[in-house]
């Protein structure tokens, strides 16, 4: 059988490095990212250095995984966080924030789409969301605004290519353990209590847990899933308020 191929946006670190480990149990995944190099080696993994946001750029890293084997399935991980408030920060500035998010996601499923039905070939995409995309933590506009449109882009990209073989989900991710985290959570000792009050399961995810969401949803296993935002947030989104606990 044919050695598959992946790309993964933002894979060289946190939650997008566990994607691409898990995928290459698979076939071979192409890793687009900023960096140099990756400071882990895995023979099914290569890297595509630039900006993912630049069309170049992303045919560059399909062409590099086709060269591996069919490209069938695209992750767009990448993100910017960055935080800005009305009343703190221009209108440009904050358009610009927002726009440098859709845009990692609007260019990778432009490429994927385009890249697929140039081979008549089903596809997977999957984009990352967040849980702010339906429930902002203040101070974080720009991502949040940006995310919301991301699980809009999903849903479109699903009904306008779905015809053509091509599947298009999102993930919404709870609070995640990644190095960004575990450095934040060393300088702050009580959000351990304020993550396990605000997931329901009583903790913060793995990336090990999203990667095996998205591998799924990358998966034949998953044929007929279209068009979904699946939250893997441990409930943090299913759970409101309790005025009684206040």
């Amino acid at each position: 059988m044919t050695e598959r191929s992946y790309v993964v946006t933002g894979g060289s670190r946190g939650v997008g490095r566990e994607i691409a480990t898990r995928l290459a149990q698979r076939g071979h995944v192409v890793v687009l990212d900023v960096v140099d190099a990756l400071d882990w080696h895995d023979p099914q993994i290569s890297l595509v250095s630039g900006d993912a946001r630049d069309a170049q750029t992303a045919r560059r890293a399909a062409a590099r995984a086709e060269s591996a084997g069919p490209l069938v399935g695209w992750v767009n991980n990448a993100a910017i966080f960055q935080d800005a408030a009305l009343d703190a920060a221009t209108s440009d500035d904050i358009l610009a924030m927002i726009t440098a998010n859709v845009a990692l996601a609007v260019t990778g499923c432009h490429t994927a789409v385009n890249h697929f039905l140039a081979r008549s070939r089903a596809g997977a995409i999957v984009n990352v969301s967040s849980h702010q995309a339906r429930r902002p933590v203040r101070g974080a506009l720009p991502y949040a605004t940006a995310k919301a449109a991301i699980e809009g882009l999903t849903r479109a990209v699903a009904v306008d290519h779905g015809p053509a073989r091509i599947r298009t989900n999102a993930v919404a991710l709870g609070s995640i353990s990644t190095p960004r985290y575990e450095a934040y959570r060393e300088q702050h000792p009580q959000v351990d209590a304020q993550m396990a009050a605000l997931h329901p399961l009583g903790r913060v995810g793995t990336a090990q847990e999203v990667a095996a969401a998205v591998a799924y949803l990358l998966s034949d296993d998953a044929s007929f899933v279209n068009g979904v935002v699946l939250p893997v947030d441990g409930g943090r989104a299913a759970q409101g308020s309790d005025p009684e606990a206040v």
